[in-house]
């Protein structure tokens, strides 16, 4: 089937078995050659064929509403309702989006990329269903990994007491991002071997209508018996307990099973979670063979033997190196616990928790007790290093204010892909971290300008003993410098000349530092010497720097792959006001207030007016006449 001529999912309403496994079979086939050459979330959609199929099959969309936990799995749907002829832009630069977005389709009605959201949207969508005396459908998808984030329980806890009429699909794969953790994880493992729990509860049933009617207590003692054979056959019935109608598990790549079973769920009144067991990248071999969540997401690949498109760099990923220095310091610092909230893959945490096992923790989706656990840690005396992408660590802001920044613990908290992150666009971007922890009492937070100085700062995190330290590191690939061989630490607060100059100064840090350092050497064509400073410690700020800055009046401009609005450049604006500085410009560029969208990095960038030609003509422009004159001349 040609998949780009699809409109509407509406079709599939009138296709029988063997069209419905044609179909998945050609949705395959489509999914492993166009994600070949964009990357993306190939695992996820691979294992939710069947089930998104039936769903638009069995349901009515948008008049019923689907909402796809994370949106990892959401591709199949995109093609179903007309999608299918952008996939070549996928997470592309203006092109298809790689989550479910509202002004793609009306289809979509609900956005995510952070886990474990769907219930509790699905929630509000049902009371605002019931107020208003709609009578569609709400069918949250959301995964095993998913179900065990905090928010997740607390939906389930409400929805239960409230008895709404809500359909949970819980996607069972037995791996999120990486294989699932937990005691939640355990007891979805007992429940996919009880499957002869609602067969046997649905014959008793039947027998128990056969007996004739003879008071309150025969009735209340049939109860009594399924409750007993549902405690027998399935061990902590943990979803009929919070309220649910549970029903499967069901095969989720059996469409009559599925079919059976969600035709089941829209007659029972009150909420039904129908638990489907699916298989992770099924039908394309290498992600089959996936056990630790390597094609969760990917970037290019050979179809015909699954191996990766490398990137040309030669230079060590920003996480592997992180990962690395911790494991050094490790060695000989019996003090140091790695934490992570299920991304021990992404963060490259694999090596330490193989080397040491009983200090390395992956506690799941849950990035809130991840870190309340790694304060824990460091009450009793432990260095706990907690590694977690900036765009997760927003769930965590109370956390490290009220539990970490409050308590004045040592925790080191590795901010992983700060900055812009390009394919996974704006609720991956990992530009908020700067602003919504610079303002936290006793937090140190710093950059490094390439891998050498990055090493240098995981050392100087370690040894550090006077508070929580947070050290930011980009997504992808170092520089390509070479790595001393002893680390050491760096003065807290200290920042670096990088190059000379007294007609402005250019105050920069990360991954910002080459673009700074290019519109220097354009500036210097022009006669203007500029001064290219390595801000690297964006709390606390270099202020003895600063005042020399300020001493020589030269006109300054703060760079930064963060938002403006109380970023780095803010803090140098504040410091200018407390010492009633004013007797030169201070400009800002980085992120403006407004949420960056999915694309190439660079592409990104130059969107936004952050390039050297940008930076080049923003310095002209707070320069004094003079300058800018005697520089031409």
């Amino acid at each position: 089937m040609d998949l780009t001529k699809i409109d509407n999912p509406s079709f599939i309403k009138q296709f029988d078995k063997q069209q419905l496994n044609e179909l998945a079979e050609d949705i395959r086939h489509f999914l492993v050659e166009k994600l070949s050459v964009t990357g993306g979330h190939i695992g996820p959609n691979l294992g939710v064929v069947e089930l998104t199929l039936m769903l638009h099959k069995v349901f009515d969309s948008p008049g019923d509403k689907i909402l796809w936990d994370v949106g990892h799995q959401a591709y199949v749907h995109k093609i179903l309702t007309g999608r299918a002829r952008d996939f070549d832009t996928l997470r592309q630069f203006n092109g298809l989006c790689g989550f479910p977005k509202m002004n793609e389709s009306e289809h979509d009605v609900w956005e995510a990329g952070h886990s474990s959201t769907s219930l509790s949207a699905a929630m509000g969508m049902a009371v605002a269903r019931d107020i208003k005396g709609d009578k569609n459908y709400v069918i949250p998808v959301i995964g095993d990994g998913a179900l065990t984030g905090g928010m997740a329980l607390e939906a389930l806890n409400h929805i239960g007491h409230e008895k709404t009429n809500i359909l949970v699909i819980l996607n069972d794969n037995e791996m999120s991002i990486a294989p699932n953790v937990g005691a939640l994880h355990t007891i979805l493992g007992k429940l996919r071997t009880a499957g002869k729990y609602n067969s046997a509860k649905d014959e008793l049933e039947y027998i128990l209508k056969k007996i004739p009617a003879v008071g309150g207590r025969v009735a209340s003692a049939a109860e009594r018996v399924k409750d007993s054979l549902k405690y027998l056959l399935v061990s902590g019935v943990f979803f009929e307990e919070l309220g649910f109608t549970y029903l499967g598990p069901v095969d989720g790549h059996d469409f009559s099973d599925l079919e059976r079973n969600l035709q089941y769920a829209k007659k029972v009144d009150g909420p039904v979670l129908l638990h489907v067991i699916t298989k992770k990248g099924k039908g394309y071999r290498p992600a089959e063979d996936d056990k630790i969540g390597t094609w969760h997401g990917t970037g290019p690949y050979k179809i015909e033997t699954g191996d990766f498109v490398k990137s040309s760099s030669v230079a060590p990923s920003w996480s592997g190196l992180i990962a690395d220095s911790i494991s050094d310091l490790a060695r000989v610092d019996k003090r140091i616990v790695a934490i992570t909230p299920a991304m021990p893959v992404g963060s490259k945490l694999e090596s330490f928790a193989s080397e040491f096992p009983d200090r390395f923790f992956d506690v799941g989706i849950a990035e809130q007790h991840a870190t309340t656990m790694a304060a824990g840690l460091a009450t009793q005396g432990m260095k706990p290093f907690l590694a977690i992408y900036s765009t997760f660590l927003q769930r965590a802001y109370d956390q490290i204010l009220h539990d970490i920044s409050r308590q004045n613990l040592n925790v080191f908290i590795g901010i992983d892909r700060a900055g812009l992150v390009g394919a996974d666009g704006e609720t991956h971007q990992g530009v908020f971290d700067i602003a919504f922890l610079r303002h936290m009492p006793n937090l140190v937070i710093m950059m490094p300008k390439d891998e050498n100085e990055g090493q240098h700062m995981v050392k100087t995190a370690i040894d550090y003993n006077d508070g929580p330290i947070a050290l930011r590191y980009p997504r992808g690939n170092g520089l390509g410098v070479p790595l001393d061989e002893r680390t050491y630490s760096i003065p807290i607060g200290s920042w670096e000349i990088l190059r000379e100059g007294s007609d402005a100064a250019i105050l920069t840090f990360g991954t910002s530092i080459p673009m700074a350092l290019e519109a220097a050497e354009l500036l210097e064509e022009e006669g203007i010497n500029v001064r290219v400073v390595n801000a690297r410690f964006i709390k606390p700020l270099d202020t003895m720097m600063l005042d020399e800055i300020f001493s020589m009046k030269m006109p300054i401009m703060t760079v930064e792959e963060g938002v403006l609005a109380g970023g780095f450049g803010s803090a140098v604006l504040e410091y200018a006001h407390d010492v009633s500085y004013s007797e030169a410009p201070i400009q800002r560029m980085g992120i403006p207030d407004e949420f960056i969208e999915h694309g190439d990095v660079n592409e990104l960038l130059a969107e936004i007016g952050m390039t050297a030609n940008h930076l080049t003509q923003n310095v002209l422009s707070i320069l004094p006449k003079k300058t800018v004159e005697r520089g031409v001349v």
